[in-house]
């Protein structure tokens, strides 16, 4: 029998198939155990809430339904909102104070039912935060006391928004925009709203300012309206006007325009066309001449103040007011004359200049300065004055001149060669049915009103007297005439003369009138001897004893008074 030989102890080789086959289950029991370790901790899932888990701003990560409920009503015993307001001034609320209580009312466990177990390792990194129902409640009476007794609402400690609004005018730098002051009045609703919020959420810091609980104001500074109001009243108040009388300046600027505007109802600026006019009227008040006196050096050698009359500045109040308002608005400053109605030689107290007609009612005598030289003088008849129709004193303009002419009159129409009217219907023209002038003719058998003149002394001024020289009449007592002329040569009356008042010649020895017209220098020249020829043997024959000169426009055949000449 053979022997059987003995099996070897010594391990075989698996090989590359053996290990494969183990490395194979390993894996798979890893897997395995990682699969059932993953299901394992996702089965805590359903009774707590995935990592970074936020409910209402709390932390509930991994926490059941009853923690994140202990953890809420933990959150409400000791319970206190901190509330900023302006002025760093800050108010506590408590939760006792409003009588706050946790709310469990189903949420927390809807929530916690909403979730996915198997989905955990989704939220490893990654957080959700959910908003649900109220977890909290208060007494709505509680609240409503607490929140009205903060001091904020103290009326004593509040101040009220102001709109932005349009500064004072600053003299030489106009207006501008006053920024708006918020203030710090609160707005109940929207505190309460703010307060509630934060109460709901837990939080333990709320800011009204943050939370824009406060009123605002309802204009700001960058308002297109406000900005475009200030544009245009500094437009107004920019311009300066200077205007020009002469040697003196009226200066017109924002410190007086400012007092002129202002913003309206409809939100628009204005310029007020009531105090520019104040303003015209107040610049013809102080410049005008046409209604003021006039002083005269004679040729007399006496000065008169002459009252009355027409002729001087005067500005046109309206058509200035218009044009000044247009400038102002139009914002462009300038130098400006006035427009005028009426205008004078020169300007100042004495505006008629160095060429001007001097007419001495009481001598019967006229002077005509042309440039400051005497160009003639002449006897002449004024109105009658027995009649009512003396001509009156005044200072006038020369209308015009016209060669020609036809007086006209109740009961006359009279051809004159020269007719110069100056005050209306009362003018210098040539009196061809007169042979005497001067003296005391005037008192009796006068003119209507004119002065008439000799017909050579007529043509001479006609001939050297241009449209709007001044005229100025007056009276002078201590000049009366005793003496009369046929526009060459002097007659002695004697039947006139004033017993209270010494004779004197019409031509003076002194020199000739000098007026206060700044522009103008005083005349010189000395009145002609010619005129101061007299004959005392030549007696005055009235004209009312002649009946053919009855027709002139000085005669009268009615002791009825009468219009002047060139009336019809």
């Amino acid at each position: 029998m053979e022997k059987q030989k003995p099996h070897s102890r010594k391990k075989k080789s698996l090989g590359i198939g053996g290990l494969a086959v183990i490395g194979g289950g390993s894996v798979a029991v890893v897997a395995l155990i990682a699969a059932l370790t993953y299901l394992q901790i996702g089965r805590q899932y359903k009774e707590v809430f995935f990592p970074n888990t936020i409910i209402n701003g709390m932390d509930a990560s991994k926490k059941s339904i009853d923690e994140v409920k202990t953890m809420v009503a933990a959150g409400i015993d000791g319970y206190q909102l901190t509330i900023k307001e302006r002025g760093d001034n800050t108010e506590i609320i408590k939760g006792t104070d409003i009588g706050m209580e946790a709310v469990f009312d189903g949420s927390v466990e809807k929530l916690l039912q909403q979730q996915k177990p198997l989905e955990w390792a989704k939220h490893i990194r990654k957080f959700q935060n959910f908003d649900i129902g109220t977890l909290v409640k208060y007494n709505q009476d509680q609240f409503d006391a607490a929140v009205t007794k903060l001091s904020c609402f103290q009326e004593d400690k509040i101040k009220e928004p102001q709109d932005a609004a349009i500064s004072q005018y600053e003299s030489g730098k106009g207006y501008h925009i006053v920024s708006a002051d918020e203030g710090n009045r609160p707005d109940p609703e929207k505190v309460k709203s703010l307060i509630s919020a934060a109460v709901m959420d837990l939080k333990t810091e709320v800011s009204l300012d943050e939370g824009d609980a406060y009123k605002k104001p309802q204009i700001t500074a960058d308002d297109p309206d406000l900005v475009s109001q200030v544009q245009t009243l500094n437009r107004y108040t920019n311009v300066k006007v200077t205007y020009q009388f002469g040697d003196k300046k009226e200066v017109l600027n924002g410190d007086t325009i400012s007092k002129w505007v202002g913003v309206g109802e409809d939100g628009k600026a204005f310029l007020s066309s009531s105090e520019v006019t104040a303003y015209v009227k107040g610049l013809a008040s102080k410049y005008d001449t046409v209604s003021k006196a006039k002083t005269l050096n004679t040729s007399y050698g006496k000065t008169v103040k002459i009252t009355g009359g027409s002729y001087g500045w005067k500005i046109d109040q309206k058509a200035e007011a218009d044009e000044l308002a247009g400038i102002i608005r139009s914002g462009e400053s300038q130098e400006r004359v006035p427009v005028y109605k009426q205008e004078a030689a020169s300007f100042g107290e004495n505006d008629y200049g160095n060429t001007y007609v001097e007419v001495n009612l009481t001598a019967q005598h006229l002077y005509f300065y042309k440039d400051g030289k005497l160009v003639l003088d002449t006897d002449f008849v004024s109105g009658n004055e027995s009649k009512g129709w003396s001509t009156p004193a005044g200072v006038y303009s020369l209308t015009y001149k016209q060669k020609d002419a036809t007086l006209k009159g109740e009961d006359y129409r009279t051809p004159v060669a020269y007719w110069m009217p100056f005050n209306g219907n009362i003018g210098f023209h040539d009196a061809t049915w007169r042979k005497q002038f001067g003296g005391s003719i005037f008192k009796t058998s006068g003119s209507h009103g004119c002065v008439n003149l000799p017909p050579a002394m007529a043509k001479t001024l006609f001939e050297n007297i241009p449209s709007k020289v001044p005229v100025l009449c007056y009276n002078l007592p201590g000049t009366e005439s005793k003496t009369t002329s046929n526009g060459t040569t002097k007659t002695e009356t004697t039947a006139t003369t004033p017993a209270t008042t010494p004779s004197t010649t019409s031509a003076p020895a002194t020199a000739a009138a000098t007026t206060a017209a700044p522009t103008t220098a005083a005349p010189t020249t000395e009145a002609p001897a010619t005129s101061a020829v007299t004959t005392p043997s030549t007696q005055e024959t009235p004209v009312m004893n002649n009946p053919q000169q009855e027709a002139g426009p000085g005669v009268s055949k009615s002791t009825k008074k009468k219009t002047g000449p060139g009336v019809k």
